[in-house]
């Protein structure tokens, strides 16, 4: 994937990742439930609703896991002080930039 970057988290949050992919089996089984009302032409207002659906939910998906991001690796890096902390948040503020612009 185009600018993603491997992290070693100190703690990785096994909880947090089965409901991280929890979450997305979700949002794909609408995703799948939108392909098969457009097959069956339903009613566009319909699929319109159903489009809004995945994406309010794609879009709470994004700000929970920005949200752990910047509560783990950037305050990490922001305790080092070093170059990696202006990096961190650069690169939060970059996903920001690209959550408000979808």
């Amino acid at each position: 994937m185009e600018g993603s970057h491997e992290h070693q988290h100190a703690r990785p949050d096994t909880t947090r990742k089965d409901d991280h992919l929890r979450r997305l089996r979700r949002i794909e089984g609408q995703l799948r439930g939108l392909q098969r009302m457009v097959s069956e032409d339903v009613y566009c207002i319909d699929v319109l609703t159903q489009v809004s659906a995945a994406t309010k939910a794609l879009q709470s998906f994004s700000l929970d896991l920005l949200e752990e991001h910047m509560a783990g690796c950037v305050v990490e890096a922001a305790r080092t002080g070093d170059d990696e902390a202006q990096a961190k948040v650069r690169e939060a503020a970059d996903a920001i930039a690209r959550l408000v612009k979808s």
